[in-house]
């Protein structure tokens, strides 16, 4: 997952959210199994980043079938279990490539939703 536009713009915020469900190897995403979106306009503190995130991971075709996987950065540097709390399944930072290249591919995901709705 990624979230765009956590900085304000002209005194207001757009965060989207984009969750992307791939089927992955140790190296690579295999397959896309769905996204699912969110947007808040609330300001960019750790819980309103939580919660627009949570939805947009609710708004994925099917639940995950493994963890909610996202950059450190993304949620303040805070604990995955503090961030898992937010989740019904599993929370944990960017472990391998194949991670890596999924959320890359969210972040690409967001941005554009985001560009869409400005």
């Amino acid at each position: 997952m990624d979230v765009s536009g956590r900085h304000e713009e002209d005194g207001e915020y757009l965060m989207v959210a984009a969750a992307v469900h791939a089927a992955v190897d140790s190296t690579r995403p295999r397959s896309v199994e769905g996204m699912g979106f969110a947007t808040s306009r609330a300001q960019p503190t750790f819980e309103n980043v939580a919660r627009v995130v949570s939805e947009a991971v609710a708004d994925l075709p099917e639940p995950p079938d493994g963890p909610v996987v996202a950059e450190r950065g993304e949620f303040y540097e805070e604990p995955a279990w503090e961030v898992g709390q937010f989740f019904d399944t599993e929370f944990k930072y960017v472990e391998s490539i194949a991670q890596r290249e999924t959320v890359e591919a969210a972040h690409h995901a967001a941005y554009a939703a985001r560009k869409l709705l400005l």
